[in-house]
């Protein structure tokens, strides 16, 4: 029940990926006249792409913030644990609307919400689970869920009359009927499907992920980037070569190739992938790198290959003897 009528235009900031149920628990809000922005978050698992396109769809103000530093120190320790791969689901959660809270302080908002539904994801939707989110969070008491509150505790916002919980929803379980239909209510008609953008649920990355955080021991952001393009492969403990696998990768790695450090080897005669040896890297390894790359390009195994090694501001050719990709598959991450 309201304890009191609200005369001045209440403000809420809400957690946004992008996706229906984010947009759906903004427009909800906003249908009672409140003021609503949004926060959404970006490291080298997932952007703020599908923010950006919602917020230029709805006209609902966006904020976007790097969490890179303090998302890799959660991320080695997880309280909670991980989810089925390197997703550490609550805790991400948790220290997303610890950061939205200390901007909804300094900005003067009265509350935070996000578009979590109940029951949508067994795991990291329960009632434990998002109420862990809450007392970890900091921010207990200050976080609205608007599509599922009427399935939860009634919060502080809706008792002080901030919020009209009579306008809020009571939506539980994995079917979507509901918000495709309330989509259409809105007029909402592009939205992302609910799949996720989050690599850390991605096995692959995730196998990358591990071992650059505890083979190759850093989380140097440009690194990270790195793990989601091309080919991996684990030469020794603190060396690693990747492979492009296409002209996108090709681009990409060689966006964050950084020629103080890095080896960079092409094949000189013939189109074909980047390569590039990070770490401390001897010229055994690059033998190996150099076969790996003549083992993905059209040269024939057999064949005399010619590959250029870019090493600072040096290059050199050095030929090898090409081999079938296959004979190096066990040094694949």
């Amino acid at each position: 029940m309201n304890q009191k009528k609200i005369t001045r235009q209440v403000k809420a900031l809400g957690l946004c990926s992008g996706g229906l149920d984010s947009i759906l628990s903004a427009l909800v809000l906003k249908k009672q006249g409140i003021d609503v922005t949004w926060i959404s978050f970006e490291t080298p698992f997932f952007s703020a792409r599908d923010a950006r396109k919602a917020s230029q769809q709805t006209g609902i103000p966006l904020l976007t913030r790097d969490i890179t530093k303090i998302y890799m120190e959660m991320i080695k320790a997880p309280k909670a644990g991980f989810g089925k791969n390197m997703n550490p689901c609550m805790d991400c959660h948790t220290l997303m609307f610890t950061t939205a809270g200390a901007i909804m302080e300094e900005e003067g908002f009265d509350f935070l919400f996000s578009g979590e539904v109940l029951g949508q994801r067994p795991k990291s939707q329960n009632k434990n689970a998002l109420r862990y989110v809450e007392k970890n969070s900091g921010f207990d008491g200050n976080i609205l869920r608007p599509l599922s509150a009427k399935c939860l505790p009634e919060t502080t916002m809706e008792q002080q009359g901030l919020v009209d919980r009579e306008q809020l929803l009571n939506i539980n379980g994995r079917s979507r009927k509901i918000q495709m239909q309330m989509a259409k209510e809105f007029g909402i008609e592009n939205y992302p499907s609910p799949a996720g953008g989050c690599l850390l649920t991605d096995i692959i990355f995730s196998n990358r992920l591990r071992d650059l955080l505890w083979t190759q021991k850093t989380d140097e952001t440009r690194q990270l980037h790195l793990l989601k393009f091309g080919r991996h492969f684990r030469l020794d403990d603190g060396c690693k070569f990747i492979v492009g696998r296409s002209a996108n990768d090709n681009q990409n790695i060689r966006s964050w190739y950084d020629k103080s450090q890095d080896i960079r080897l092409q094949h000189s005669e013939m189109a074909g992938p980047d390569g590039l040896l990070i770490g401390n890297c001897s010229d055994a390894h690059i033998k190996t790198a150099a076969q790996i790359l003549a083992g993905y390009t059209k040269s024939k195994p057999g064949e005399t290959a010619k590959i250029k090694v870019i090493k600072t501001k040096e290059e050199t050719i050095i030929q090898i003897t090409t081999q079938p990709s296959a004979n190096f598959k066990d040094l694949m991450i």
